[in-house]
């Protein structure tokens, strides 16, 4: 056990100049820096993650695992295009490239396409790591040419025997876990090295709170994108859903998928009654963009105090 940081003062110097360059990044695009809170009395509807739950006040709370509810109810409220850099927490997440405490960006850009969305954080991400090299593929593609294996049409039993080499039998998976395990352990191994390699049209089981659409083969996708550079993903992002009807189903679902017990955050419901911009919004993991940058193995290299000395 030691007092000292886990980074050096040189990366900690670096992490400083990253912040200018973001905020000179949307100085230069009128998009406006906001906070939000961090402590919240209803968490992210997202079962695949978990929020540290705190009590404050008498009543049981949630540190974010995003900033996207508040951040979208200020849009709802005529906010126009809006940024925030601010600390993320989600439990259970440590590892060589997971903290529990870890700094996101988080941006909304209004009548911005996903496309739009992609050019712009490839711009952003390539000036800083200085990487101009780029390659865009469909989920379905990427998947295809990494193991051979459809996943709109793959039978569930070949899918799943693809698996249990890497989660062994008693695991026991869907088919989105099974094509995650499939995308982690196959796909982003095999990536090309210093490139921005954007994977889009996800399966709209995968939507999360990005928008659908049926493809011509009839298979419903996700407009959602995800940024992998080296291996590690770096950012996901959405063209966003608007319909609050279809919030609330999907809020619907992901609570039959949730383990714990957890209310709905009603303000953001309220807000999206009210009306949500067209827009596009991405999330972009800052740590994770100053692994690359200064070829770090672990995430604890470029943070102050890793959770090990917090």
């Amino acid at each position: 056990m030691t007092w000292q940081p886990s980074a050096s003062i040189e990366v900690l110097k670096s992490r400083a100049a990253f912040y200018g360059y973001i905020r000179n990044f949307f100085a230069l695009r009128d998009v406006m820096e906001v906070e939000t809170p961090l402590i919240s009395g209803a968490g992210v509807n997202d079962a695949n993650l978990e929020p540290v739950v705190a009590q404050c006040c008498g009543k049981p709370v949630y540190l974010h695992t995003s900033p996207e509810y508040p951040m979208k109810r200020l849009l709802a409220a005529g906010s126009g295009d809006i940024y925030q850099i601010c600390k993320t927490f989600r439990d259970g997440e440590q590892g060589r490239r997971h903290n529990p405490e870890f700094t996101m960006l988080e941006y909304y850009r209004l009548g911005f396409g996903l496309t739009q969305l992609m050019d712009e954080v490839a711009q952003f991400a390539g000036d800083f790591l200085h990487i101009q090299s780029r390659l865009d593929l469909t989920y379905q593609d990427a998947v295809l040419r990494f193991t051979g294996l459809n996943p709109f049409t793959v039978d569930q039993a070949v899918l799943r025997s693809r698996v249990v080499q890497f989660v062994g039998d008693d695991l026991e998976l869907d088919r989105d876990g099974c094509l995650d395990i499939l995308m982690s352990h196959v796909v982003e191994p095999q990536l090309p090295s210093d490139t921005l390699v954007f994977i889009y049209d996800y399966p709209a089981s995968q939507a999360a709170l990005a928008k659908t659409y049926r493809g011509q083969d009839e298979f419903e996708r996700a407009r959602r994108f995800e940024l992998y550079v080296n291996g590690l993903e770096l950012a996901n992002g959405y063209h966003e859903l608007t319909d609050p009807v279809e919030q609330q189903r999907r809020f619907a679902e992901q609570a039959n998928m949730r383990a714990r017990q957890q209310q709905d955050d009603h303000f953001f419901l309220e807000a999206l009654k009210q009306g949500l911009p067209d827009c596009s919004g991405v999330a972009i993991g800052l740590d994770r963009l100053l692994m690359i940058k200064h070829q770090a193995a672990h995430i604890s290299e470029v943070l102050s105090f890793d959770f090990s000395r917090a």
